[in-house]
């Protein structure tokens, strides 16, 4: 059945096409609310994966402070080898001591009795 151009639309199908309508929307609607969900349920996620500002800052702290423990302790091993190389030395010195002043001694006692034997 074809109506002519001019024709009204009847209560029938005004009714069919506001039903139609209402179910796009419906539908439309259900796809936006289900959109959302998803992007908020994503969104979600991400902020649990966000580090805040101040978590950021106190994990700097600590790492700052790992850094200077680090420094500290290479400064205190470098002092510490200082220390014992400045030791070693003078124990060197005192080996050489030990061991040469006995010689000198002796032959410091020989020139003498060479010289106290050879006077009179």
């Amino acid at each position: 059945m074809t109506q002519p151009p001019n024709a009204d639309p009847t209560l029938w199908e005004l009714h069919r096409t506001l039903q139609q309508l209402r179910e796009d929307q419906s539908d439309g609607i259900k796809q936006l609310r289900d959109d959302l969900r998803g992007d908020l349920a994503t969104m979600s996620q991400r902020f649990e994966q966000m580090v805040t500002k101040d978590v950021y800052q106190a994990d700097q702290r600590l790492v700052n402070q790992r850094i200077q423990a680090v420094e500290d302790a290479q400064e205190a091993a470098v002092r510490q080898r200082e220390s014992d190389q400045q030791q070693a030395a003078n124990t060197r010195k005192w080996l050489v001591a030990v061991f040469v002043a006995p010689l000198l001694l002796g032959l410091v006692q020989l020139w003498f009795t060479s010289r106290i034997g050879a006077g009179p």
